[in-house]
């Protein structure tokens, strides 16, 4: 595999996995708060919330790199916050195609999460709040052994988006080789240039099988998931 790619194109790849690996754990902790608040939560605003959350998914992607570019640029509320406070600048860095990766994922993340929740037996929670559990134990030793096959799912599929990311990408942290050019940029760029086709179709395999194990293993996940609560209800 080493002597099938360049080490322009092995720089890609590892960039690649960077970005998705960072997206995705940036992308937890908030997925999995969205989620509970979604799946649980009673309060006013909460489609306002559901709905924003899953903006992403509708937007043209560009528009959202052009959002990210407004709020976390040079000049931007947050990017100078960022920049003045902790020296983390984000545009024109990987980090800026991590944060557009993430943003891009988050929704797939939060359904997979809240999907999970609210197929976790409330029967079951109650129960060992009766037995003395109190809500952190119960959360711990019930509520989170159950939900965390989706979790793993949501992560999957996240790191699958954010393989694929493209457009939000492009816009807010550009096309840099060595520093933002993952594999969607990299297959872009690679389009432009005449008689590049094999460079294109190599890392256009890398890219299917990448997505292609990644559906796997949530499908798995998710198949599991189904099995184990059907064993709590029988």
């Amino acid at each position: 595999m080493a002597g099938l790619l360049s080490p322009e194109e092995w720089q890609v790849v590892v960039l690649s996995l960077k970005v998705s690996g960072v997206a995705i754990l940036i992308d937890l902790p908030l997925a999995f708060a969205l989620a509970w608040l979604l799946a649980r939560g009673r309060f006013p605003g909460k489609v306002l919330l559901d709905a924003i959350v899953h903006l992403p998914l509708v937007l043209p992607p560009v528009v959202t790199g052009w959002m990210l570019l407004l709020a976390f640029g040079s000049n931007g509320p947050v990017g100078r916050f960022l920049l003045d406070t902790f020296g983390l600048g984000l545009i024109f860095r990987w980090t800026g195609a991590a944060l557009a990766a993430a943003i891009m994922a988050l929704p797939l993340m939060v359904r997979a999460i809240r999907l999970s929740l609210e197929e976790v037996d409330r029967r079951l929670e109650s129960a060992a709040r009766t037995l003395g559990a109190g809500p952190w134990r119960t959360f711990a030793s019930v509520t989170l052994p159950l939900a965390l096959p989706g979790v793993m799912a949501a992560l999957v599929l996240g790191f699958a988006r954010s393989i694929g990311e493209f457009g939000a990408t492009i816009t807010f942290a550009s096309n840099i080789p060595g520093e933002t050019r993952t594999l969607p940029l990299a297959i872009y760029t690679a389009l432009q240039i005449p008689g590049s086709e094999g460079d294109v179709a190599r890392l256009a395999i890398i890219s299917v099988l990448l997505s292609l194990a990644a559906l796997v293993i949530s499908e798995t996940l998710t198949r599991r998931s189904g099995q184990r609560k059907a064993g709590h209800a029988l």
